[in-house]
């Protein structure tokens, strides 16, 4: 896997993936970031989550689920002082579909967390990690 990112002024960059990806990130005005693009700790948040919601759809894809909405809602709290890790993350999986079984649910979230995330494997080293599962009826 491989990133490269340019510098285009200021505290803004250009980071492209390996497969070839851009993005603009960009700090905020206090540091002299002009807010054009995400913060790079947003990203890595972002990747945490996306990580985990990958895995969770394929799982309840496989368990015969029928999701009509997904989505993971990430929140996290930082270290005071620097390196600013993640202190706590707190992931609120939201699972819609007429007739989805929690328990399938809940087994996709912890595996994802336990096995198969590499993003929250490598954040669960500083970070508390808790879950919320929400299954609403479609």
């Amino acid at each position: 896997m491989r990133t490269s990112v340019r510098w285009v002024s200021g505290v803004q960059f250009v980071a492209e993936t390996g497969s070839g990806h851009a993005m603009v990130v960009d700090g905020a005005p206090e540091y002299g970031g002009r807010n054009t693009g995400a913060r790079p700790m947003e990203l890595v948040l972002a990747g945490a989550a996306t990580c985990t919601a990958f895995d969770v759809i394929l799982m309840l894809a496989k368990a015969r689920q029928k999701v009509t909405g997904f989505s993971v809602e990430a929140e996290a709290a930082r270290a005071e002082t620097d390196p600013k890790v993640f202190t706590a993350i707190k992931l609120t999986y939201r699972v819609a579909g007429p007739t989805i079984d929690p328990k399938a649910v809940e087994r996709a979230v912890k595996l994802s967390k336990e096995k198969y995330c590499s993003a929250t494997a490598m954040l669960g080293r500083t970070a508390e990690i808790a879950t919320e599962i929400v299954i609403e009826d479609v």
